[in-house]
């Protein structure tokens, strides 16, 4: 069991959520203002995705992240900031033409991907570690080996930590890999992601599978989408590793009650008190995750 927990709160997400709460938080004065929230609830680190304020889609524009940083930076709030880099490898097969690209597909280079990563320098982004089915329809999430080497070198230069997200075993299999070949800085940081359809189910079984399969050393989290994202925060507790929760991966508290990113921490963490353990303060973070000094 670990009784000293870092609580990520991913505040957003990119899935088409923007019409199923109407308090997602959608432009970057209300993404800046829920990671705030979050980290007043008790979060140590607040992960950070941005979308079209238009729309409400999902979106990669270094201006939004850029807003929302610079929003965060100058509260009085502290607390990790994590930015994605899984936006620009979402293919969609076109059924009328296989060799094009259909509705959604949003493909970027490595560099295009971290571009606002080198720019703001966030203390950890993410980092998808492989190719997924995602969903029942023509859309699959793209992460080659190849890209994913020339990302995890780009990221370490800056001297950024990667959250290595692995959304199955053969994910994890290559994040080790990476850890191998020198490219990700001790300690490396796991991040555990169960239920997402076509990934690895969230049960017991899978994440103590996958929790094994981490190395010596390292750091993970886990988490659970939907339902069973608070069973999910006990269960990595009790296998010794840190949590996550958020309106990225569940939109509500409980049956039928809308939830914000606040509520959601503050009951991870009841839970987590009441397994006998802590949450980590954003100081406390940094120093587990070794993270460089902040600028």
């Amino acid at each position: 069991m670990n009784t000293e927990v870092i609580v990520t709160c991913a505040v957003t997400g990119a899935g088409e959520t923007q019409d199923k709460h109407p308090d997602l938080p959608v432009t970057p004065e209300q993404i800046a203002a829920a990671a705030i929230e979050a980290a007043q609830a008790g979060a140590t680190i607040a992960h950070i995705h941005v979308r079209d304020p238009e729309t409400g889609a999902a979106a990669r524009d270094v201006a939004l992240y850029r807003e929302v940083v610079e929003r965060v930076r100058a509260s009085d709030t502290d607390v990790i900031l994590n930015l994605t880099a899984g936006m620009g490898g979402d293919f969609t097969v076109n059924d009328d033409d296989l060799t094009t690209g259909g509705p959604g597909t949003d493909m970027a280079s490595p560099e295009e991907r971290l571009a606002h990563v080198v720019e703001l320098r966030p203390e950890i982004c993410s980092l998808d570690c492989g190719s997924l089915n995602f969903g029942d329809g023509n859309t699959i999430y793209i992460g080659t080996p190849a890209h994913l080497r020339i990302m995890a070198q780009i990221i370490k230069d800056l001297g950024v930590k990667p959250e290595l997200e692995v959304f199955d075993m053969g994910h994890l299999r290559f994040a080790n890999q990476l850890v191998k070949e020198g490219l990700i800085a001790d300690p490396p940081l796991y991040q555990i992601c169960l239920g997402i359809p076509w990934g690895a189910p969230a049960d017991t079984h899978t994440m103590k599978a996958m929790a094994d399969m981490v190395p010596a050393g390292a750091l993970w989290a886990g988490f659970g989408i939907g339902r069973m994202e608070m069973p999910m925060v006990a269960q990595a507790v009790l296998l010794g590793g840190h949590v996550r929760v958020g309106l990225e991966d569940n939109l509500y508290l409980e049956r039928g009650v809308l939830a914000s990113n606040g509520q959601l921490v503050a009951k991870a963490i009841r839970i987590i008190e009441h397994l006998g353990a802590r949450p980590l303060t954003p100081a406390e973070g940094r120093e587990r995750l070794k993270l460089r000094p902040r600028t």
